[in-house]
């Protein structure tokens, strides 16, 4: 079928991208879903750092590739050996399926699917290979998705099912800045009632770091960053403190979890400094491949600290989509209030410019 998306044509051009242009608006054609496969009608998709950090150069990626990673959208049609997905639901994407047989995903998401971030890296889908062409040209997908178009072909491992009362933007948000930085929380950081907890970074999923910390009651809600709009913002969200990042170098401010998610050396560096003695840090900013970070690894043994890693929050998605739902459903996580703009497919490249500025929390480009 006849579709039209955001097409990545080429890596590393300078800004700002509403200049240079490195994504065009173009129509492809789209194969019908093979076996394990389902075709969706996209309703919403976020611009998330995820997307910058392939159209920046800081993560490497075989292009032409359709970008979008975070999106929900109707399942229109569905292939051989899809039983458990009905043809009118609406689906979360997720960008890092998950095989349910390697190592990875027998570590309850404290580890990647092998499976999942081998195709992610070669620009295929889980089963493998593309189902997109311009011309005779194919074109590579972005993390198992390629959300920013008006439909998709995914593996049915990348999508799980959320009601009808879920609006597609909330879904859509789900489906990367809730699952990584509510996962930073629930599956990395496991506070015990009462702890507080400081979050560094408040892009798309540095917020929703900080919505569920609100949604968990009890102890104090820290927000970090260096721009005062988002602090701001995060104080409407129910932070109980705000501060730049010198203002807690200067003040001495600590807390036992430290949320990273800037994506940034320094950053990282700063939150591992404001753990307090027996804290956690847990990073979940992905800075460059180059960037290197200085700590002290005395103040590791010492002070009984420890540093957690987690990627996509240490998601299982089938298994922690539908909490973050439920605790939506419930007014407890109102995941609507990290949306910044709406815009459309045509501004896309402006849209990155926004991201790179740090301006935006969450762009959303709806597709209705």
């Amino acid at each position: 079928m006849r579709i039209r998306g955001a097409v990545l044509e080429e890596i590393g051009r300078a800004r700002p991208f509403a200049r240079s242009l490195p994504i065009s608006i173009a129509d492809l054609e789209l194969d019908d879903p093979g076996e394990g496969e389902i075709l969706v009608r996209i309703e919403a998709a976020g611009l998330c750092h995820s997307d910058l950090s392939v159209v920046d150069g800081n993560r490497v990626r075989p292009v032409p590739m359709l970008l979008g990673h975070e999106s929900a959208g109707i399942v229109e049609k569905v292939g051989a050996g899809v039983e458990d997905v009905a043809v009118g639901r609406r689906v979360v994407m997720t960008f890092l399926p998950r095989c349910g047989d390697c190592a990875g995903c027998e570590t309850d998401g404290v580890m990647p699917c092998s499976a999942g971030t081998a195709s992610n890296n070669a620009g295929t889908l889980l089963g493998g290979g593309s189902r997109l062409r311009r011309g005779d040209e194919s074109v590579n997908h972005h993390l198992g998705v390629s959300g920013f178009a008006t439909h998709a072909v995914v593996n049915r491992r990348s999508v799980v099912p959320v009601g009808d009362d879920v609006p597609p933007e909330v879904a859509a948000v789900l489906g990367c800045a809730v699952l990584t930085g509510g996962g930073a929380i629930l599956n990395a950081a496991r506070p015990k009632a009462g702890e507080a907890i400081m979050v560094f970074g408040l892009g798309g999923v540095g917020m929703a770091a900080i919505l569920t910390a609100v949604s968990l009651g009890g102890g104090d809600v820290i927000a970090v960053d260096t721009v005062s709009e988002k602090l701001d913002t995060a104080r409407e969200l129910g932070a109980t403190a705000t501060y730049t990042p010198q203002e807690v170098t200067d003040g001495g401010v600590r807390a036992p979890i430290v949320i990273e998610a800037a994506g940034n050396a320094r950053a990282f560096e700063s939150a591992v400094a404001a753990t307090a003695p027996g804290g956690r840090t847990v990073t979940v900013g992905l800075p460059s491949p180059d960037a290197r970070s200085s700590i002290s690894p005395l103040t590791l043994v010492a002070e009984a600290r420890t540093i957690i890693g987690s990627y996509l929050g240490s998601a299982v998605p089938a298994r922690d989509i539908p909490i973050y739902e439920d605790l939506w459903r419930s007014g407890a996580l109102p995941v609507e209030k990290l949306i910044s703009s709406r815009i459309t497919l045509d501004e896309i490249n402006s849209g990155m410019d926004e991201l790179a500025d740090g301006r935006a929390i969450r762009q959303v480009i709806r597709f209705d």
